[in-house]
């Protein structure tokens, strides 16, 4: 009796100190001790010390001393997996994970739930995507928290189109319901697609299920709505916000600053200012951007000298982005690189492209090649930047400097990204590039198309043939610009919705000259409103007008 109550004692002083180290050398010594005294083919003590090295994040230790363990049990392949998961070596919860199947354990939720979350951080570069796809299947019940890491998993590859997919497979089953966080995954998927009329749905969900009143969610609608074009719900929710904070107030003010309503951004920040809510660094960059959409130099510039005086906030890059940016399209080229080059942070690659946008829209292909040459400097530069210059040289006629660039592009190998732009309707998302023969109704849609050119011609629309990067004749540049992918989401939204409907298109890259003046005239030709969001701002046209005034 006396004996066993000393072996008590003892284990009790083991779980003790188990529980109170956190030094190697400690740890060592009661390891050496779990050895000598049997208690390491303990399940209790080897669980308790494996929790404790995985807690100390020295994973190389606490995976050796796993491989001492002669049979380890799904609790101490969990506490491993859960380790590495968050862990820089995610793929190592994926090993164990298929080690522990090859041993016949039984995973369970927790189990599925951290080997989802190393996939998502490894995405799929190795176990990737269909190896969380194929986890997700074999669970034989799914809670709401591995629905949402499956969810969080296609959100973060881009596979936003199937993040809609999933909301409604997980609502059909029926077997746990989405939840908060579901709907703000969800709301930022439909924000990524251009998708109103699902983002709509998800915001009746939220109603329905009481979710209303949390502001993170409030606030994430407000960033859909206004990334869907919609401003008016977008200001709806805005305003049913009881306490708004900064996040709410700095999502309105970029909402109205990408949808080109600049002045009403500024108005926005004013009215903050009267609340007494203190702006922070993102408020900045959409009052920054508000500018830089409407050519507002000198209150932009204004804004910048504020941000650090008045509230101690130093500029970073994004800040400078919009600052360049505002400074490019108002064509001082100049001044806009000598801010990147005595800005106090390093450039990134995406402050030089910047600069390489305003360059195409002036034509400064001088400058522009000593962009590419910045680009080239931090090894970063994309076949999206040649194309840049490419339009550079076309633009201004210099078609040898075109031969040479595409001879050094073929020569390289570097393939361009083909444009692309989505529509959404009857909350189906159709995906369109350029000569897109793809679509069940791609016959409709081509002649549809051509009705749609004939009728503009005849309103005066001519092809703008700049857009063309090829050294073609004028009606061979007017033919090569017909198919365009937003041409084909316009021509395809006309044949299937009603006449007066709004058409909402968002597209992966910037929109030409050619395609903004089509839109523009068929928004007066044929009394619609489109709106239509690509790379970097929202270009709402209405009566043969754009919100942009052709300032993008």
């Amino acid at each position: 009796m006396l004996k066993s109550t000393s072996r008590h004692q003892q284990q009790q002083t083991m779980v003790s100190l188990v529980k109170s180290s956190t030094h190697k050398p400690h740890l060592l010594q009661i390891q050496a001790h779990l050895t000598r005294s049997s208690l390491l083919q303990n399940p209790k003590f080897s669980l308790l010390f494996l929790s404790s090295l995985c807690s100390s994040r020295d994973l190389r230790y606490a995976r050796l001393f796993f491989s001492q363990i002669k049979n380890p049990s799904s609790s101490q392949y969990n506490t491993l997996i859960r380790a590495y998961s968050s862990s820089n070596s995610p793929k190592e919860a994926f090993f164990l994970y298929r080690e522990m199947r090859q041993k016949g354990l039984k995973p369970d939720p927790i189990s599925f739930s951290f080997v989802i979350k190393s996939c998502v951080k490894f995405r799929s570069v190795f176990c990737g995507l269909q190896d969380a796809c194929k986890v997700f299947d074999e669970m034989s019940q799914k809670d709401t928290v591995a629905w949402n890491v499956l969810i969080s998993c296609y959100l973060r590859n881009g596979r936003t189109r199937d993040v809609l997919m999933l909301f409604d497979n997980m609502k059909n089953e029926g077997v746990c319901e989405p939840d908060d966080v579901t709907c703000l995954l969800v709301t930022q998927a439909c924000a990524n697609l251009g998708a109103l009329e699902f983002g709509e749905k998800v915001h009746r969900y939220i109603k329905e299920r009481g979710y209303g009143t949390a502001r993170n969610l409030s606030n994430s609608l407000i960033s859909m709505y206004s990334r869907c074009g919609c401003l008016d719900k977008a200001y709806d929710v805005f305003k049913g916000i009881g306490e708004k904070n900064v996040i709410s107030w700095s999502a309105m003010i970029s909402g109205l600053a990408m949808n080109g309503f600049g002045r009403d951004a500024i108005l926005a920040f004013e009215e903050m200012r009267k609340t007494g809510v203190i702006p922070d660094e993102q408020t900045f960059t959409g009052l920054l951007s508000a500018c830089s959409h409407c050519g507002l130099v000198d209150k932009g510039m204004e804004f910048l000298n504020q941000m650090s005086k008045e509230f101690g906030i130093m500029p970073n890059v994004h800040h400078y982005g919009c600052v360049v940016d505002l400074l490019g399209r108002a064509g001082l080229l100049e001044q806009a690189y000598r801010v990147i080059i005595s800005m106090k942070v390093k450039p990134d690659a995406t402050i030089w492209r910047t600069l390489l946008g305003a360059c195409r829209i002036h034509g400064h292909f001088t400058l522009g090649e000593r962009v590419i040459e910045h680009l080239i400097e931090l090894k970063a530069q994309e076949a999206g930047d040649y194309v840049l210059l490419l339009n550079i040289y076309s633009s201004t006629g210099s078609w040898e400097k075109v031969r040479e660039l595409r001879k050094f592009l073929k020569d390289k190998g570097i393939q361009t990204t083909p444009g692309c732009s989505s529509i959404e309707l009857k909350g189906i998302v159709h995906e369109f590039i350029v000569d897109d023969v793809s679509h069940p109704q791609k016959h409709e849609i081509y002649n549809k198309l051509d009705e749609i050119n004939k009728q503009l011609k005849i309103a005066g629309y001519v092809a703008e043939t700049t857009s063309e990067l090829h050294d073609l004749g004028a009606e061979e540049k007017a033919n090569a610009l017909s198919y365009h992918s937003e041409k084909l989401a316009l021509a395809f939204g006309v044949l299937v919705t009603r006449p007066g409907t709004t058409l909402r298109v968002t597209k992966n890259l910037r929109i030409c000259i050619d395609c903004h003046n089509f839109a523009k005239f068929l928004s007066g030709v044929y009394n619609r409103q489109l709106i239509i969001r690509d790379r970097t701002r929202f270009h709402h046209f209405r009566d043969g007008h754009c919100s942009c005034n052709d300032y993008w």
